[in-house]
C-alpha cells in the first residue's frame, strides 16, 4: 500500500503528520551557537549543524548515551540532546593512496593536502574495564587509532610507521568499510570488511581479522593483520569488489552484508550476506547466500538486526540496481529476512558441500567454492560432519557461496531510494523507521502475514540530504538520532500527547499511540490504566479504530417549558467497574447522574427555569450533552430546546399562520390566540389551517378599445360596449346614455398589412393588423381573402379585434388586390394596400465555384426577387444554405456568402520561417485556388505583457483555450492581435503571400491561411509550426567610419558581414541595389553576403554624388553606406613625401613604394580572389544541382534494399575480439590474441609460473608506472616498440580496465606536466608514447558499443553508398583512379567512353539454376566483373565468407554448348609496343543487347594470375597509362601555360568533384551526426575523459579553451573517430579498395578540418578537399563545438557509472611476453625500483629479477 502523503492527512498537530503547505521552508530557529530547533507543526525536534560533512558514521555509547560522530576531517562527541562535548580534526594531512606511510614529499611528488574521511567508528569494550573509540579514515592508507570517550581529542594508541598489515581501512572515500568489535577468549578482535582499491595495496583481502591489542612482538601491533588471524583468501581482487552495507554479530557467529557482481551465473549485482564463527580464525566456517527481494530489488542500501515477535530478523532496505550496474535507482522496498530461514540456508550450503559435492536432490548446483579459490569438492566428509565441525575445518572446504537465493518478498516499496533502516517493538508490534535519500524519515508497523504496510507516517528531517545508514534509538527508545549531509537530529519517535480530541489521535495513524477513553488523553498503551480491557484504549493504527459517539439521541427536540428524561445510545462504551459511574452534562450545567443501561445512558434534562435564554430573533437553542466520566469527557451531542411561544411572539403579523406552520410540534389556541406545544391548554385547537377572506374588483375600460375587444371579456364582469357620442367599454350598470349596450360590432377595420407581395405559389404568412377583427378565432376562421385568394388564419398568431396571420394559398397565375375580412355576419373589412401575387425569376449567379468549405460570397441576379419578407427568402446551394447578407430595392440582385461549395483545396507550403518585419514571400501551391476571392495570410499575436497573466492562468485553461489553431480551424483568442497580408492568387494551382510583420515586443501565437470562410492553420499544412526569428543584423561597409565611402575595384565583389543572414532568407530572395541598378547576389551565408555590383558605378539615386548600397530582405531595407569605385590607375605619392625626400633617396622611396603598393594590390586581389572562389564554387555547386539530384535518387533507390537489411544480417560487424585485434594490431594478422605459447613441456610450467607472477607484477600500480617510464628512457626503444607494448598491457589488463584506466589517467597526468612546461597545444597530437597508445586503445574498447549500437549504421550506409557510386563510372584497375570520386588525386581524368551493361549470370542454388542480373561497364576488366557479381550474389554477406575472384572463372557461353572462358589476359590482349592493355567485356564484345543468348557461370577453379609481365618487358595498363602525362589536345600543346593549365583543376573535373559530394552528402551528414549528436547521451567514456582534461586543465592553470579543445580534439576525434572513418574494416568484415580509400581519406580530412579552431578559409591555391566542403565546414564546426559543449556544462560523469561501464566490458586477455623488453632495460629497471622507498617496501625489484630468471631461457615469443 502507497505511503500516505503528509498534505493528505486531517490532523496536522503531530510531527509524523507534518502538513507541507503549514510548514515553512525548515523554519529552524538558533537554540546556541550550533544547536538548531527544526519546527514540526508547533513542536521542535533538536538539530545541529556540525562540520565536517559528509557526516559519514554515528555511534551510540549504550553506558552513557552519548553519541559520536565520524566526518571528514572532523571527530564530534555529543550528550544525550546533542549538545557538543569535545571535537577533534583529523585532516587534511599530506598523503597519497599511491604512496606508503609515512609519507615523504621527495619521496610521493604525488602527495597532496588529503583530506581523511571517516570510514569506521567503533566502540572497544576494553577486558579490564577499559573502554576506547576506534577511529579509521581513509588517509595513510587506511590506518585506525583509539581515542578517549571522555574526549576525542585524546589519542591513546596511534602507530608512528604504520607497515603494511595495518592498512585497515580502504584509502578511497567511495570505497565502503564496516567493521565489528569482538571479544574471544578476552581478546579484542575486529572483523573488518572493505572493498577494492585501484591504488595503495591491492592485496587486502575484502574481509579480514584485526587484534585491537598490542603485544611485545613486533608484528602484533594493534590492528594488524598477521597469519595466526583469519581472512578471506581471494583470487581476483578486482573480480569481487564487495560493496559492503553493514557487520553485526549474533548468537556465535559474525554476518556481513554486502553486494557485488554475480561473477559465476547471472553476471548481475545481487546483495549478499556471509556468515563466519566467532571463533573461527582461519576462516574455514565461511559461507554466503544471495538475497533475493521480489520485485527487482537488488542493491542492499541500509540493514539492521531486530527482534520481530521474539525472533531475531534482518530488516534490509534494498534498492533496484539501474541495469547491470551497481548504480542503484531510486525504486526501492524493504525486505525482511528470519535469522533463522537465513541460518538455514547457510548450513544447506555447507552440509551440501561437505556432503555432497555442492549438488542437491535433483542433480543441480545448489553450493560451490567462491573467490576462485582452488579446492577439490569431494563427498568424503561422514554425514554428520556439520554436526561434528559446526565451523569447519582444514578438511572441510571454503570458502562456500550458495547457488539458491533466500527469498522474501517486500513489505514496502517506494519512488524514493530507502538508505536506512532501523526498528523498535511497541506494544507486541514491530515498527520500522526508514530514512530516505531525500531526507525524509518513515514510520510504518510491519505485519508478519501479510507483509505489506497498511500506513505509512513521514516527517522531513533535512531536505535533500540523504539519511546515513546509522539510524539510532536512544536508550529509551524514545528518540531516533539521524544523521544527514550536515546534521545530526534527535526526532521523538512519537509525540501521542500533541492530540487533544479522539477524532484526532485516531486520524494520525500512528501505531505508537491510542485514545484513552476514561481519561481522555492521547496514550502510549502502558501509559492507559486499564488498557487491556475493552474499549478504554482505541489503537489509533487500527483502521476500524472509532471514538465512543453518541449513536442517537432520545429525543432529540423538546419543548423548554418541561422536563424529560433523555436517552443517549453509545457505541463502543467502555465497561465499568460497580464503584465507577457516568454523568450528564447539558451545556454549562452541572452534570447529572446517569442511568447506565447495556450501551443506552438515561438521564434527566435540566429544568426548564435553569436553561439558557434563546438568541435574540431566534425560537430555540441548542445544547451539547455531555457523557462524562469524572472530569472527562467521553462523547457529545447536540439537543435542541425550542420555543412555541416565541415562535408567536416573532411573528405578530400573523402568529397562527407562524405557529402552525412551524417546523415545531406547535399548537394555534384559537380562543386564547396563544401558541403551545401543549394542547390540552387549549379549547379551540388549529395544528394546520388558519380562517381568512378576500375581494375581487375588476375594471372595464382598461385594456378593451373596441367593441369585439369589450364583448369578449368575461361575462361575470358585466362589461357591455356602449354606443353614443363617446363609444366605450363599460360596466352595464353604467351604460345610461342612449342607444345603450350595442348588441352588434361595427365592420372590421384594416389598418396595415405585411408583406405587400408573395410567391404565386404561395405558402408565406401574411400578418393583418386593423380593429374588431373579431372576438373569437372562430368568428374569423374562413373570413379572410387576399387578392381573390382564401388565406388561413393560424390560431396561434391571432389576437382578439387586432390581429390574424393567415397562410398564403396558392394563386393560379399573377394578380393583385386588397385583403378582405368577414367576421360572422358583419359586413365585410377591405384594406387600402394592395396586396401582389408575383413569381421570382433567376437570371445568373457570380461566382459559379467555391471551396468546399464555404465562405465565398455569391451574387444572384434575377428579377421580383424581393417577394415576400426578408426573413421568407432563403437561399441553397444543393442541400447547403446561403445565408443572405444584402437584398437590392430594385428585385433585381442580393448577395450572400454560402457555407459549403463543391471545390476542394489542398495546399502545399515549403517556406516555414520569416523574419520579425515580414515581407517574405511564401510560394502555395494547391488546387482550385482561383476560386478564393480574399486569400489572407494572418499572424495571431500576444503582447508580451500579457504572457506571464497567460502562463499563471494556463494550469486552469484546457489546451484546447490555449491554442491558436486546431488541426483544421484556428480558435482565436479575444486579447490576441491579428497582422493579416492579402495573397495574390496567381494561377489556379499558385499562390503568392507575404508574410506580414510582428513587433518585437510580441509573441507569435500561430500563422494561417484565411481563403474566405476556409481557414487552415499552417502547421496543419506542413506538419510543423510557422516560426519567426529576429531580423537578420547587416553591419555597415565601412563599420569603423560609416559617413566614409566604401572604396571598390571593379571586376570583384562587394561583401557585407552580418549576422543570421540565413535564418530566415534564401540567396534568391535578398535584393542588393548599388545606386540605380542592381548588385547580383552570388552568395549568401550565415554572416556574409557577396554580391557582384556593375563594372562602372552606378547614379546614385538621392541627392549623394555616390551611390549607395541597399540590401532588402523582405521588409527590412538596410542601407549599408556609399560605394566609391577606384579608377583604374594607381594613387599618387602624396605631396608632402614628395617634398621631404631628398634627392638622392628617391630612387629608395619609389623602391619601397613600388613594394608597398604591390603588397596591397596583391592583399586586396587574394581577398577578391577568395571572394570569387567562393561565388564560382556556389555556381558550380548549382550548376550541378540537378545531376546530384538524379544520381542521390538512384543512390537511394540502390540503398533501399541495403537500409532493409540494417539492423538484422544487413551490416556485417566484426566480432569484438577481431575488431580488437585490427585496432590494437593495425596491419598485422595472427595478432597475440589468438596465440600460444610454443615451448618445450620441459620449459612450460617454469615459463608459466613466471609469466603468472610477471602478471601479479603489472597489477602492482607502482612496477607498471616504473616499467613504462623506464622503457621509454631507453634510446631504442622505437615509436613501433611503444605501441606494441601499450596493446600488449591493453589485452594483459583488459579484464581490470578500471586498474588500466587509473594507470592511464596518471600516466596521463605525467605527459600534462612535460607538455605543459614546453607547449601544451602540442599534447596528443601524435601516438609517440605509450601512454597515447594505451588511450587509443581505451577509446575503442569504451566505444565499441557506442558504434555498434549507434555510429555503425550510418558508417556502414556511408561506406556501401561511395562503394556504389565509385563502381558506377570507369575505375583504373591498375592505378586505381575513378572517374566518380572526392579525391583529386585518385580522379580519371580523360574523357574514357562506357556504358552501363546488365549482365545475366547464371547462379547454381543446390540443383536449382537461377538467373541473376548483374550492372556492369564495358570498360571494367574481367576481375572487376567478377568482383561485382560477387558483391550482387553475396549482397550482405560477411567479405570472408565469400570466395576470392581469382579462383573464380568467368564464362560466356552460347547455346548448349559454346562457351568461352574470360580474363584478364590471354592470347587476345592487345599489346602496344611496351604496353599491354588489359583485357574488358568491350574488348569481347559484349553487350546487354545479347543477354537473351548470353549466359554467364561461375566455376570453381583457380586462374593463373598475370605473372611475368614485368620481367618480360611489358607494362600492363588499363583505362589510361600510368607513366606517361595526360593527353592534350593537339590544338593546345603549343602552349606551355595551357599544358600547365591542363595539369590544374579546371573547371570540368571540378564538377565532377562536386557531382559526387553533391551525392553522397546525406550520408556524409548522417555520419557526422551520428558522431557528434546531443540528442542523445553522449559515451559514458568520452563524458568521463572530457572532464578529466578539464581537471588537468584547471591542475595546471591552463584557462585558454583553444588548448582544452584541441586536446580533445586529439584524444577523441583525430584519435578514434579519424581511425575508423579511414579504415572502416577496423569496424565491418569488408573490403576497402583503394580508390573507396581514397575517398574516404577526403572524408576523414574534412572531419579533421571541422574538428579544428583556426578559422576556415579557402583560395586558389587551397586543397581540392576544402574548396569541396569550404560551405559545409562551418557547420560541422558548429556541431563540434556544441557537442564540446554540451558534455562540458552537463552534470560530470558518475565515478560509480563509469567503473560499471568498465567492469562490464567484456575480458579479452591471453598470455603476454614482455620478455624482450624485460632484459635490454632490465637493469635499468632494477636500479629505479630499489631508488624508490615504496618499491623496496614491496620488493618490486627482486619479484622482477625472479620474473627474469624464469622467463630468460624462454624459447618462442608470443
Amino acid at each position: 500500500m502507497p505511503a500516505v502523503s503528509p498534505p493528505l492527512l486531517p490532523i496536522a498537530t503531530c510531527w509524523w503528520c507534518l502538513v507541507i503547505l503549514l510548514l515553512p521552508a525548515q523554519a529552524l530557529t538558533q537554540l546556541d551557537a550550533n544547536t538548531e530547533k527544526a519546527s514540526l507543526a508547533g513542536q521542535a525536534f533538536p538539530q545541529l549543524s556540525l562540520d565536517g560533512s559528509p557526516l559519514n558514521h554515528l555511534l551510540l555509547d549504550p553506558r552513557s548515551g552519548q553519541l559520536y560522530v565520524g566526518a571528514v576531517n572532523h571527530l564530534h562527541h555529543l550528550s544525550s540532546d546533542l549538545q557538543v562535548l569535545s571535537s577533534s580534526q583529523t585532516g587534511p594531512k599530506l598523503d597519497s593512496p599511491e604512496c606508503l606511510p609515512p609519507i615523504v614529499s621527495k619521496d610521493c611528488p604525488s602527495a597532496r593536502l588529503t583530506p581523511n574521511t571517516n570510514k569506521i567508528l567503533l566502540l572497544e569494550e576494553g577486558v579490564a574495564g577499559g573502554r576506547r573509540l576506534i577511529v579509521c579514515g581513509t588517509l595513510f592508507q587506511g590506518i585506525c587509532d583509539k581515542r578517549s570517550l571522555g574526549n576525542v581529542s585524546e589519542i591513546l594508541y596511534q602507530t608512528s610507521n604504520p607497515v603494511d598489515t595495518q592498512y585497515v581501512a580502504a584509502n578511497d572515500p567511495r570505497v565502503s568499510t564496516v567493521g565489528v568489535v569482538l571479544n574471544q577468549n578476552g581478546v579484542g578482535l575486529m572483523l573488518v570488511g572493505r572493498g577494492y582499491t585501484s591504488k595503495g595495496p591491492s592485496d587486502i583481502p575484502p574481509i579480514t581479522t584485526r587484534r585491537l591489542a598490542s603485544s611485545s612482538s613486533p608484528a602484533r601491533q594493534a590492528f594488524s593483520q598477521d597469519e595466526e588471524l583469519g581472512k578471506l583468501v581471494v583470487g581476483s581482487y578486482s573480480e569481487y569488489n564487495n560493496y559492503f552495507i553493514s557487520a553485526f554479530s549474533h548468537s556465535d557467529h559474525v554476518y556481513f552484508l554486502f553486494s557485488r557482481r554475480d561473477v559465476w551465473h547471472r553476471k548481475e549485482y545481487r546483495t549478499y550476506v556471509s556468515r563466519l564463527c566467532a571463533g573461527d580464525r582461519s576462516f574455514y566456517s565461511y559461507v554466503e547466500v544471495p538475497l533475493e527481494c521480489s520485485g527487482g530489488y537488488n542493491l542492499a542500501q541500509g540493514a539492521t538486526l531486530a527482534e520481530h515477535q521474539g525472533q531475531p530478523a534482518l530488516f534490509v532496505a534494498m534498492a533496484a540496481g539501474q541495469a547491470s550496474t551497481p548504480s542503484a535507482t531510486d525504486r526501492s522496498a524493504l525486505c525482511v529476512y528470519g535469522i533463522s530461514e537465513l541460518d538455514e540456508a547457510l548450513q544447506r550450503a555447507q552440509e551440501l558441500c561437505y556432503t555432497e559435492g555442492g549438488r542437491g536432490g535433483d542433480g543441480k548446483e545448489e553450493a560451490y567454492i567462491e573467490y576462485e579459490v582452488m579446492f577439490i569438492v569431494r563427498s568424503t566428509c561422514r554425514s554428520d560432519s556439520l554436526k561434528e565441525y559446526p565451523c569447519g575445518g582444514e578438511h572441510t572446504p571454503s570458502p562456500i557461496a550458495s547457488a539458491v537465493a533466500l527469498s522474501a518478498n517486500p513489505s514496502l516499496t517506494r519512488d524514493v531510494q530507502l538508505t536506512a533502516v532501523t526498528t523498535v517493538t511497541e506494544a507486541g508490534h514491530t515498527i520500522a523507521l526508514l530514512g530516505d535519500k531525500k531526507g525524509w524519515l518513515h514510520k510504518v508497523q510491519y505485519e508478519t502475514h501479510t507483509h505489506t504496510q497498511t500506513h505509512t507516517i513521514s516527517v522531513l528531517v533535512d531536505q535533500n540530504s540523504p539519511v546515513n545508514a546509522d539510524l539510532l534509538l536512544d536508550q529509551s527508545k524514545q528518540n531516533v538520532y539521524v544523521l544527514t549531509y550536515s546534521k545530526v537530529s534527535m526526532v521523538p519517535v512519537s509525540e501521542c500527547e500533541l492530540q487533544t480530541d479522539c477524532q484526532s489521535c485516531l486520524s494520525v495513524r500512528d501505531p505508537y499511540c491510542g485514545w484513552c477513553v476514561l481519561e481522555g488523553r492521547c496514550l502510549r498503551r502502558q501509559d492507559c490504566h486499564l488498557e487491556s480491557q475493552a474499549n478504554h484504549w482505541l489503537w489509533s493504527y487500527q483502521p476500524a479504530s472509532q471514538c465512543v459517539t453518541v449513536q442517537s439521541l432520545k429525543p432529540a427536540n423538546q419543548s423548554r417549558e418541561e422536563q424529560t428524561p433523555v436517552s443517549l445510545t453509545v457505541a463502543q462504551l467502555p465497561t465499568l467497574s460497580e464503584d465507577e459511574s457516568l454523568s450528564c452534562s447539558f451545556g454549562t450545567l452541572p452534570p447529572q447522574p446517569a442511568v447506565v443501561a447495556g450501551t443506552t445512558i438515561t438521564c434527566q434534562s435540566p429544568l426548564p427555569e435553569l436553561l439558557p435564554p434563546n438568541p435574540p430573533g431566534s425560537d430555540h437553542m441548542s445544547l451539547r450533552v455531555s457523557v462524562m466520566f469524572r472530569d472527562v469527557t467521553i462523547s457529545t451531542s447536540n439537543i435542541t430546546f425550542y420555543d412555541c411561544k416565541a415562535v408567536g411572539r416573532l411573528n405578530s403579523t400573523s402568529p397562527c399562520m407562524a405557529c402552525v406552520g412551524s417546523v415545531w410540534p406547535c399548537n394555534w389556541c384559537a380562543l386564547d390566540e396563544l401558541c403551545t406545544h401543549n394542547s390540552n391548554l387549549c379549547v379551540c385547537i388549529l395544528t394546520s389551517v388558519c380562517v381568512s377572506s378576500t375581494v375581487q374588483l375588476y375594471d372595464c375600460a382598461v385594456g378593451q378599445s373596441d367593441c369585439s375587444q369589450c364583448r369578449a371579456v368575461s361575462s361575470e364582469y358585466g362589461c357591455v360596449w356602449c354606443g353614443g357620442e363617446s363609444p366605450g367599454c363599460v360596466y352595464n350598470l353604467s351604460c345610461t346614455s342612449p342607444p345603450g349596450p350595442v348588441q352588434t360590432c361595427p365592420a372590421p377595420q384594416i389598418t396595415q398589412i405585411q408583406p405587400v407581395s408573395g410567391p404565386v405559389e404561395g405558402g408565406v404568412l401574411v400578418t393583418i393588423h386593423g380593429s374588431n377583427l373579431g372576438m373569437h378565432y372562430q368568428d374569423i376562421q374562413g373570413g379572410v381573402t387576399v387578392a381573390g385568394v382564401s388565406c388561413q388564419p393560424q390560431p396561434q398568431g391571432y389576437i382578439i379585434s387586432t390581429r390574424i396571420v393567415c397562410e398564403l394559398k396558392p394563386s393560379r397565375q399573377e394578380t393583385e388586390g386588397p385583403v378582405i375580412v368577414t367576421v360572422g355576419d358583419s359586413e365585410p373589412g377591405q384594406s387600402l394596400q394592395t396586396f401582389t401575387y408575383q413569381d421570382p425569376q433567376l437570371s445568373s449567379i457570380i461566382p459559379d465555384k467555391g471551396p468546399v468549405s464555404g465562405g465565398t460570397t455569391l451574387t444572384i441576379h434575377g428579377t421580383q426577387l424581393l417577394t415576400g419578407q426578408r426573413k421568407d427568402l432563403t437561399a441553397y446551394v444543393g442541400q447547403q444554405p446561403c445565408h443572405m447578407l444584402v437584398t437590392s430595392s430594385d428585385t433585381s440582385g442580393s448577395l450572400c456568402g454560402s457555407l459549403c461549395l463543391c471545390v476542394s483545396l489542398s495546399l502545399c507550403v515549403c517556406v516555414c520561417v520569416s523574419l520579425s518585419l515580414g515581407g517574405r514571400g511564401i510560394k502555395v501551391t494547391g488546387r482550385n485556388l482561383d476560386v478564393v476571392q480574399q486569400p489572407m495570410i494572418s499572424v495571431w499575436v500576444e503582447p508580451m505583457e500579457n504572457t506571464l497573466v497567460r502562463r499563471r492562468r494556463y494550469a486552469r485553461l484546457s489546451a484546447r483555450n490555449n491554442q491558436v489553431f486546431n488541426s483544421t480551424t484556428p480558435k482565436v483568442n479575444s486579447t490576441l492581435g491579428l497582422m493579416s497580408e492579402r495573397c495574390s492568387v496567381v494561377s489556379p494551382t499558385e499562390m503568392t503571400c507575404v508574410t506580414p510583420g510582428v513587433t518585437s515586443h510580441s509573441k507569435v501565437m500561430g500563422v494561417g491561411f484565411e481563403l474566405d470562410n476556409v481557414k487552415v492553420a499552417f502547421k496543419s499544412v506542413t506538419g510543423k509550426p510557422f516560426s519567426y526569428f529576429p531580423n537578420p543584423v547587416l553591419y555597415a561597409l565601412n563599420r569603423d567610419a560609416p559617413e566614409t565611402p566604401y572604396r571598390f575595384k571593379p571586376g570583384g565583389v562587394i561583401a557585407v558581414e552580418g549576422k543570421d543572414l540565413t535564418r530566415a532568407m534564401t540567396r534568391g530572395e535578398v535584393v542588393a541595389r548599388l545606386g540605380d541598378q542592381r548588385c547580383e547576389v552570388k552568395t549568401l551565408d550565415s554572416t556574409h553576403l557577396y554580391c557582384e555590383p556593375p563594372e562602372t558605378q552606378p547614379e546614385s539615386l538621392g541627392d549623394n554624388q555616390l551611390p549607395s548600397l541597399r540590401v532588402i530582405m523582405g521588409k527590412l531595407d538596410v542601407d549599408l553606406g556609399l560605394v566609391q569605385y577606384d579608377a583604374d590607375g594607381l594613387p599618387p605619392v602624396p605631396l608632402a613625401a614628395q617634398v621631404g625626400l631628398a634627392v638622392g633617396a628617391a630612387v629608395v622611396v619609389l623602391v619601397v613604394l613600388v613594394i608597398i603598393l604591390m603588397y596591397r594590390r596583391k592583399s586586396k586581389q587574394a581577398l577578391r580572389d577568395y571572394k570569387k572562389v567562393l561565388v564560382q564554387l556556389e555556381t558550380l555547386e548549382i550548376n550541378v544541382g540537378d545531376q546530384c539530384r538524379k544520381e542521390f535518387t538512384d543512390l537511394m533507390t540502390e540503398m533501399m534494399d541495403l537500409s532493409s537489411d540494417v539492423g538484422g544480417p544487413g551490416i556485417p560487424l566484426l566480432d569484438y575480439k577481431t575488431y580488437a585485434e585490427r585496432v590494437f594490431f593495425p596491419g598485422q594478422r595472427g595478432a597475440p590474441l589468438s596465440q600460444n605459447l610454443d615451448l618445450p613441456e620441459s620449459r612450460r610450467q617454469t615459463v608459466e609460473q613466471g609469466l603468472g607472477q610477471l602478471n601479479n607484477l603489472l597489477n602492482n600500480r607502482l612496477f607498471l608506472i616504473r616499467f613504462i617510464h623506464t622503457l621509454e628512457a631507453q634510446q631504442n626503444f622505437s615509436q613501433r616498440d611503444r605501441g606494441h607494448v601499450a596493446s600488449l598491457l591493453t589485452m594483459a589488463l583488459h579484464d581490470k580496465l578500471e586498474y588500466f584506466t587509473d594507470v592511464m589517467k596518471t600516466l596521463l597526468g605525467d605527459l600534462t606536466q612535460q607538455y605543459v612546461a614546453k607547449n601544451p597545444k602540442l599534447m596528443l597530437r601524435r601516438t609517440e608514447t605509450v601512454v597515447e597508445k594505451m588511450l587509443t586503445n581505451w577509446m575503442s574498447i569504451c566505444l565499441y558499443s557506442f558504434l555498434k549500437e549507434v555510429a555503425g549504421e550510418p558508417l556502414y550506409m556511408l561506406y556501401r553508398a561511395i562503394k556504389y557510386q565509385v563502381d558506377k563510372g570507369p575505375v583504373d584497375a591498375v592505378t586505381g583512379k575513378a572517374k566518380r570520386t572526392l579525391n583529386d588525386s585518385h580522379l580519371l581524368r580523360e574523357d574514357i567512353d562506357y556504358c552501363s551493361i546488365t549482365l545475366t549470370v547464371l547462379v547454381k542454388n543446390g540443383v536449382e539454376v537461377q538467373p541473376c542480373p548483374v550492372k556492369v561497364l564495358d570498360t571494367d576488366t574481367i576481375t572487376q566483373v567478377k568482383d561485382k557479381i560477387l558483391d550482387q550474389i553475396y549482397k550482405g554477406a560477411p567479405f570472408s565468407q565469400r570466395p576470392a575472384a581469382d579462383s573464380l572463372d568467368l564464362e560466356w557461353r552460347s547455346g548448349q554448348a559454346g562457351h568461352l572462358t574470360l580474363s584478364d589476359d590471354d592470347v587476345t590482349a592487345i599489346v602496344q609496343g611496351r604496353w599491354k592493355k588489359l583485357n574488358t567485356l568491350q574488348h569481347y564484345k559484349v553487350t546487354h543487347t545479347h543477354t537473351h543468348t548470353l549466359n554467364n557461370t561461375l566455376q570453381h577453379y583457380k586462374t593463373p594470375m598475370l605473372e611475368g609481365e614485368e620481367e618480360e618487358g611489358l607494362r600492363l595498363w588499363h583505362l589510361v597509362k600510368s607513366s606517361e602525362d595526360p593527353e592534350i589536345p593537339k590544338h593546345r600543346k603549343s602552349s606551355m601555360r595551357e599544358r600547365e593549365r591542363a595539369k590544374a583543376i579546371p573547371e570540368i573535373y571540378l564538377t565532377r568533384l562536386l557531382s559526387m559530394k553533391g551525392t553522397l552528402q546525406k550520408f556524409v551528414d548522417d555520419v557526422f551526426v551520428a558522431i557528434l549528436s546531443t540528442k542523445r547521451p553522449p559515451p559514458i567514456a568520452v563524458r568521463f575523459f572530457f572532464d578529466f582534461l578539464d581537471d588537468m586543465a584547471e591542475k595546471h592553470g591552463i584557462d585558454d579553451p583553444e588548448t582544452v579543445h584541441i586536446w580533445k580534439t586529439n584524444s577523441l576525434p583525430l584519435r578514434f573517430w579519424v581511425n575508423i572513418l579511414k579504415n572502416p574494416q577496423f569496424v565491418f568484415d569488408v573490403q576497402v579498395t583503394d580508390s573507396v580509400d581514397a575517398v574516404l581519406s577526403v572524408i576523414a580530412q574534412t572531419f579533421i578540418d571541422s574538428c579544428t579552431t583556426s578559422e576556415h578559409k579557402v583560395g586558389r591555391d587551397s586543397p581540392v578537399n576544402k574548396l569541396l566542403y569550404a560551405r559545409e565546414i562551418p557547420r560541422y564546426k558548429q556541431l563540434v563545438e556544441r557537442y564540446y559543449s554540451d558534455i562540458h556544462s552537463a552534470a560530470s560523469g558518475c565515478y560509480q557509472e563509469m567503473n560499471s561501464t568498465l567492469t562490464e566490458l567484456s575480458g579479452v586477455s591471453g598470455d603476454l611476453n614482455l620478455n624482450t623488453h624485460l632484459c635490454s632495460p632490465g637493469l635499468q629497471i632494477i636500479m629505479s625500483l630499489e631508488e624508490d622507498a615504496a618499491g623496496q617496501k614491496m620488493q618490486l625489484a627482486y619479484r622482477l629479477q625472479q620474473v627474469a630468471a624464469l622467463v630468460e631461457n624462454k624459447v618462442t615469443d608470443l
